[in-house]
C-alpha cells in the first residue's frame, strides 16, 4: 500500500488520563491513529502485564513490577479448551488494563484515516520477560511457550476484529524488543524457531501486520517473516538498514513497508533536533539507499514516520512536542518528495 511518509506512533504515551492521550492521537495522527498504551496508569498497562492477562499461573506483582509463572502448579485445562475451540471472545482486551484501547474505540475517527494501528507483545519478548518459579524465562518451557503464543494470537485476533469495526484497514504490530538479543547468550533461540513463533501469533489475522524492534538486529531475517511493516529505530540505528539495499528493495517490491523511527523519544535528544534536522537526516538515508539501487519513489511511497519507540518516559508536554515534530517532518517530507496526501 501507499503511505507516503504518513506519521504514526509505536504505542505508549505518558498520560494518566486516557481521554487526553486519545485527544492527542486523534488531533495529530489523522492517517494512521494508534490506541495508546498507558503504563503510567499502573503496571497492568505495561505491555507484558497486558498480554499476560489470560496466561494460566501468571502472577502479576504490581508493587515489584514483575510477572512470574509457577510452572509446577498451574492448571492448563481451561486455557487449552478455549485455545482449541478458538474462543476469541474470551480473549478480549479488558478495560482495566487497556484503557487507551477502549477510549479510542469510543471515539469517532477523522474521515482522513486510512488505517488504524494496534499492537501486541511479541512471543520472543514475552517468553523471555516472564520468568518461572526458578527465575528462568518461560520461553524455554516448550508447553508453556506454546500457551503464550496461542494466547497472544487470540488476543490479537479479538483486537483486530474490533479495530476493523472502526476502519476497513487494521495494522497489528508485534512489539519485539528482544529480537535484538537473538543469537546471543541472553536469547539462545534459533531463527527457525522465531519464524515459527511469529507465524503462530500472526495466524488468522486478516489485516496488515508488522514487527517493531527498537535496537539493531538481523534486518534481512525480519524482512523475511511475511510482515507488511518493519518498524525500527532510524534515529540511532538507521545506518544499519543502509547495509542491506538489495534486501530492502526486494522487501519493498514484495509489498512491504518501512516504519522509520526518526523522531527521538528522550528529553536530551529532543533538545538537539527540529523539523529541518530530522528531515535532513531522513533525506540522507533515503538518498543513501537510492544510490545503492533502491527505487527511491517506491521507498518514499512505502514508508511511514514514527518516534524511535514508545513515549511513556517523557512528560506529557514533551510527548506533545514529539507529535508536533512527527507531523511536521511528515508534512515536510511529503512536500519535498512530491507525495500526495489525503
Amino acid at each position: 500500500m501507499v503511505w507516503n511518509c504518513a506519521p504514526s506512533v509505536i504505542g505508549s504515551l505518558p498520560h494518566t488520563d486516557p481521554a487526553r492521550a486519545v485527544d492527542l492521537i486523534i488531533d495529530s495522527l489523522r492517517t494512521i491513529p494508534t490506541w495508546p498504551q498507558l503504563p503510567n496508569l499502573g503496571f497492568r498497562e505495561n505491555m507484558y502485564a497486558q498480554y499476560a492477562r489470560y496466561l494460566p499461573g501468571a502472577q502479576i506483582d504490581e508493587a515489584r513490577k514483575k510477572i512470574r509463572v509457577d510452572l509446577s502448579s498451574y492448571d492448563p485445562e481451561d486455557i487449552y479448551m478455549r485455545i482449541v475451540s478458538e474462543d476469541v471472545d474470551s480473549f478480549s482486551l479488558p478495560e482495566d488494563s487497556f484503557a487507551g484501547f477502549h477510549e479510542l474505540m469510543s471515539r469517532e475517527l477523522p474521515g482522513s484515516v486510512r488505517a488504524i494501528k494496534g499492537q501486541v507483545t511479541g512471543p520472543l519478548s514475552m517468553g523471555l520477560q516472564l520468568t518461572d518459579q526458578n527465575d528462568r524465562p518461560v520461553l524455554y518451557d516448550e508447553a508453556y511457550a506454546e500457551i503464550i503464543r496461542k494466547c497472544l494470537n487470540l488476543m490479537a485476533r479479538w483486537q483486530e476484529r474490533e479495530l476493523l469495526k472502526k476502519c476497513s484497514t487494521a495494522i497489528t504490530f508485534l512489539d519485539e524488543p528482544y529480537l535484538s538479543m537473538m543469537g546471543t547468550p541472553f536469547a539462545s533461540v534459533c531463527p527457525d524457531d522465531v519464524r515459527t513463533w511469529i507465524a503462530d501469533v500472526k495466524g488468522g489475522l486478516e489485516g496488515l501486520t508488522g514487527i517493531h524492534c527498537c535496537a539493531n538486529t538481523d534486518w534481512p531475517f525480519v524482512m523475511s517473516l511475511d510482515i507488511d511493516f518493519l518498524s525500527f529505530d532510524a534515529y540511532d540505528y538507521g545506518y544499519t538498514m543502509l547495509l542491506y539495499p538489495e534486501e530492502v528493495q526486494r522487501y519493498l517490491e514484495d509489498g512491504g513497508s518501512l516504519a522509520w523511527g526518526l523522531v527521538p523519544n528522550s528529553e536530551e535528544k529532543l533538545g538537539k533536533e527540529n523539523v529541518d534536522t530530522l528531515v535532513a537526516s531522513m533525506e540522507s538515508m533515503l538518498s543513501s539507499l537510492a544510490s545503492k539501487g533502491v527505487d527511491a519513489e517506491l521507498l518514499a511511497r512505502q514508508s511511514i514516520i514514527t518516534p524511535q519507540c514508545g513515549l511513556s518516559g517523557l512528560s506529557e508536554d514533551s510527548a506533545g512536542h514529539v507529535l508536533q515534530l512527527l507531523t511536521g517532518v511528515s508534512d515536510a517530507l511529503a512536500a519535498k518528495l512530491s507525495l500526495e496526501r489525503p
